[in-house]
């Protein structure tokens, strides 16, 4: 990695994602989709009178938190790349140990990444409870933001630990993905369209 990524400009994170050597990739996405989101939930609630008792605060702890994720992920993308492109000359045993040791390594970011974001949508829902109601659809669409990075990060773990059977870790990936479309869910009124029939 060449500058943190708050240190990019829009259009240069946007290039660094879309570039075609192993940098970052959709766990870095994800990651900096559900600190965008907890951006906007301090956004609501600094927009609220009382400051959305503290919500501000937790929700910039969260971003910090996930744009860090985003670099750690950058990173171990890369090496799982390298690790990849090494493995595939055969069948040597050390080969593909180090190959399975990248891939769980790999998957521990996606994990982290999607337990987060699970934790942002459910304060995009508590925030959208208490937020002044000009911004309460800011909130809402936080939640939303939220659970969609957290089911891509649930899906990277899914792939990354695709040979490891029943490993717990899909598992928890998996419930935080769906702890997070409830909160999403749950954070939108009954006529909504995002709201369950």
């Amino acid at each position: 990695m060449t500058r943190p990524f708050l240190e990019l400009t829009v259009a240069e994170w946007l290039d660094t994602l879309a570039a075609p050597e192993p940098f970052a990739a959709s766990g870095s996405a994800a990651a900096m989709t559900a600190a965008t989101a907890a951006a906007v939930i301090a956004l609501t609630a600094r927009a609220t009178q009382d400051g959305g008792g503290g919500i501000a605060a937790q929700a910039l702890a969260l971003r910090g938190r996930l744009v860090g994720l985003a670099e750690w992920d950058a990173d171990a993308y890369a090496a799982s790349v390298a690790a990849l492109a090494a493995a595939s000359g055969g069948g040597d045993a050390r080969r593909d140990f180090a190959l399975r040791s990248a891939l769980e390594r790999a998957a521990e970011v996606p994990l982290t990444i999607a337990e987060t974001a699970a934790d942002v949508a459910l304060l995009a829902t508590a925030a959208a409870r208490v937020v002044s109601p000009e911004v309460e659809a800011d909130a809402q669409a936080a939640a939303a933001l939220a659970a969609g990075a957290a089911a891509a990060a649930a899906r990277l773990v899914e792939v990354n630990l695709s040979m490891a059977e029943g490993d717990e870790r899909v598992r928890r990936a998996r419930a935080a993905a769906t702890q997070a479309a409830t909160a999403a869910r749950e954070a939108v009124p009954a006529d909504s369209l995002q709201s369950p029939e």
